[in-house]
């Protein structure tokens, strides 16, 4: 029996272009009026600040690129959002929800 390859920790930076891998689908739950991630035998219950970092985690921006789109929309200071940003989608990409 072939030993599977140990887990690669993926690390979140400013210039980490972050994605949501095929099998993690972020959907609208009409019947609640939130947005949930589906995982395999996991939910996730995102605010509303996740949903709007993830709906730009497409694997061509980069972690300052939706800061900058988020901080020109949110009227707040890019490195700021950067941090939290990195922070949260650090926590994502531990659980899998996110890779890069």
């Amino acid at each position: 029996m072939a030993e599977a390859a140990p887990r690669v920790r993926a690390i979140i930076e400013a210039t980490t272009r972050p994605i949501m891998p095929p099998h993690i689908k972020l959907r609208h739950d009409a019947s609640r009026g939130r947005w949930i991630i589906l995982a395999p035998e996991r939910l996730f219950d995102p605010d509303d600040v996740a949903v709007d970092v993830l709906k730009l985690c497409d694997g061509q921006r980069t972690v300052a690129d939706i800061a900058e789109h988020l901080a020109k929309e949110y009227n707040a200071p890019a490195n700021e959002i950067t941090a939290d940003i990195v922070e949260m989608l650090q926590d994502l990409a531990d659980k899998g929800v996110v890779k890069t």
